[in-house]
């Protein structure tokens, strides 16, 4: 008999931790990214269509939350305790890519804090995914998987910002974009642009959802929220008094501002310019 890989040991045991009934089988796990974000020779969009694959931390070495998938960095250690230390030894395209599980089954995905574009996978991902809640950088001692999925209660009771409410996935095993996919879901301000054209030949279906858009306006009133530094930065790079995903991400690629700065920006778009908060005026 073979040995385990990794993420059949890893599976194994955050599914013993696990607690509950099985998933709603509706529900689907997304990838939320931001597409034209910079990287290697062209956009992140750009290089994940090249790969066919999407690819962890530990690869790219880029992220929109911390930077510290390495031996020995944040992210190393927090899969070492989830996953019973299954991944301390595999090489970095082994390890598991993040997501959240969309319980609330948002059109933007279920942790856009994390981008503006989500890959939405197909139901199968979901038997070779672990989740937790809340987030792994906090420490989670609330774990499942698709056969005990008790996170779901847990998350909406939990008081927490929009954009902290997700439940993690973990998905094991490579993502491949002609296989695992059911949707790469864009914001319509790429429409007719580069992110469009390479969508295209992603090998998936592409859809739209509704769209972020923020006002200047709107972003005034929220000064502590990430802080008024941020909201000032806001007011410099909009375009005709209104923030999109296409203008932050012309922004990151002029290089003239921190990209932490840009991605507190990102959060206000993403908070109070989602397309729920439109329509409920929710504060």
């Amino acid at each position: 008999m073979s040995p385990m890989r990794p993420g059949e040991r890893a599976l194994r045991h955050v599914e013993a931790r696990s607690f509950g009934p099985p998933m709603d089988p509706a529900l689907r796990v997304t990838l939320n990214f931001h597409p034209d974000r910079p990287v290697w020779n062209g956009s992140v969009l750009e290089a994940m269509v090249h790969s066919g694959v999407y690819l962890s931390q530990f690869v790219t070495g880029t992220s929109n939350g911390g930077l510290t998938a390495h031996p020995g960095g944040d992210r190393w250690r927090w899969e070492s305790r989830i996953f019973g230390g299954a991944y301390d030894e595999a090489s970095d395209r082994e390890r598991p890519v993040y997501g959240a599980l969309n319980h609330r089954r948002r059109p933007v995905g279920g942790a856009p804090r994390f981008g503006s574009a989500h890959l939405r996978l197909s139901a199968s991902t979901s038997a070779r995914t672990t989740f937790c809640h809340p987030d792994s950088h906090l420490e989670p001692s609330d774990f499942g998987t698709a056969r005990r999925m008790g996170l779901v209660d847990l998350a909406l009771a939990d008081d927490r910002d929009a954009l902290d409410d997700y439940v993690e996935a973990q998905v094991h095993g490579p993502v491949r974009l002609d296989r695992d996919v059911e949707a790469l879901v864009l914001d319509p301000c790429h429409r007719g642009g580069t992110i469009e054209t390479a969508a295209r030949n992603a090998g998936c279906p592409v859809e739209w959802h509704p769209g972020f858009r923020l006002t200047v306006e709107e972003l005034r009133r929220h000064p502590g929220y990430r802080g008024w530094e941020y909201v000032e930065l806001g007011e410099r790079i909009a375009v005709d008094g209104m923030l999109d995903p296409r203008v932050i991400g012309e922004a990151a690629l002029a290089g003239e501002h921190d990209p932490r700065a840009l991605k507190r920006v990102w959060h206000y778009l993403a908070r109070f310019g989602a397309p729920d908060h439109r329509v409920s005026g929710e504060g």
